[in-house]
């Protein structure tokens, strides 16, 4: 990994990638913009040089910037906390297999556990189907100073009941409200529940983690071959799977109609987990610190007393 004469080790040039705000925006789906994923590559691992980089140089080199960037995440995180009038939620919304968990676990690693929250939202209790389906997110909502992880969300709405609108019969909802518009309702509902969120303190990145449909197959082989991981394979999982296109158009759809300037959704390659994790450590992080947060000054009296306390327990 050492850098020789004048020629920069694959850290450095992977940090310049990946750091590079043009290309961090590229995942980006655009506010007001028919999003198509075939634009965007479920493989990606750089660019430029980084492209014929073996894997084991690549996973090296995103070793590296990952652990740089979960350091500044830890610096920019302490900093909304000390500050405490902001707050982030973190959306994530993938395929079964696509390394949500994983993803979860190396971001919030170096985080300050008082001030992160994880939420993982299943099937909708008795009591949340007696409710809007808005309630159960909006009661977990990010408190200020917190950085807040949905781990699946209200995006389930408009992406599992769309492609099984047999879940619609479930809810208990009057007949007449179930109509041709419910999408678009739903939608505006979502849209409108961000831009509040947004309108009084909340930073909100919502990251689709794009795996390919090979990957998965993959991924589920592994979780089937190996006894270590039979445990996170489940039947249901092959069968959403069977729906794959469905959930693709899902997804295109909503991500059209959810991606606004106050809450823009981030399309991330996912094949490789490492690339995942740096992409959205970096996206998170670059957020926060255009936040402008920094840890409270203090006024001049406030000075004086801690001097004196400083002073008091020297002479101790």
């Amino acid at each position: 990994m050492a850098a020789n004469a004048g020629i920069p080790s694959y850290f450095v040039v992977l940090s310049a990638i990946v750091l590079n705000r043009k290309i961090l925006e590229k995942f980006q789906v655009e506010a007001g913009k028919k999003c198509k994923l075939r634009d965007f590559k479920t493989g990606w691992r750089g660019e430029g040089a980084m492209k014929n980089l073996s894997d084991d140089e690549l996973k090296s080199a995103e070793r590296e910037l990952l652990e740089k960037n979960l350091e500044e995440l830890a610096g920019a995180q302490a900093r909304l906390y000390a500050d405490d009038r902001w707050s982030v939620l973190v959306v994530l919304q993938a395929m079964d297999a696509a390394g949500k968990d994983g993803l979860v676990k190396h971001v919030t690693s170096g985080l300050n556990p008082q001030g992160c929250d994880v939420y993982s939202f299943k099937a909708p209790s008795a009591e949340e189907l007696d409710h809007s389906y808005l309630w159960r997110i909006m009661r977990v909502s990010p408190a200020r100073g917190k950085i807040t992880i949905f781990n699946r969300s209200h995006y389930e709405e408009v992406l599992v009941v769309k492609v099984h609108p047999e879940y619609l019969k479930r809810q208990k909802l009057p007949d007449k409200l179930i109509t041709k518009k419910i999408w678009e309702e739903r939608y505006d509902d979502i849209n409108n529940f961000e831009r509040h969120l947004a309108r009084n303190g909340t930073l909100i990145l919502k990251f689709f983690l794009y795996v390919s449909k090979a990957e998965q197959k993959k991924r589920f082989l592994e979780r089937l071959e190996n006894p270590d991981k039979n445990w996170k394979f489940s039947a249901q999982d092959l069968n959403e799977r069977q729906h794959w296109d469905s959930y693709m158009r899902a997804y295109e759809e909503a991500l059209t109609a959810t991606s606004t300037k106050w809450a823009p959704w981030y399309v991330i390659p996912a094949d490789h987990k490492s690339v995942a994790r740096m992409l959205v450590s970096s996206i998170l992080t670059k957020a926060i610190d255009g936040l402008g947060v920094d840890f409270p000054s203090v006024s001049k009296e406030e000075r004086l007393a801690l001097d004196a306390a400083h002073q008091r327990l020297l002479s101790e």
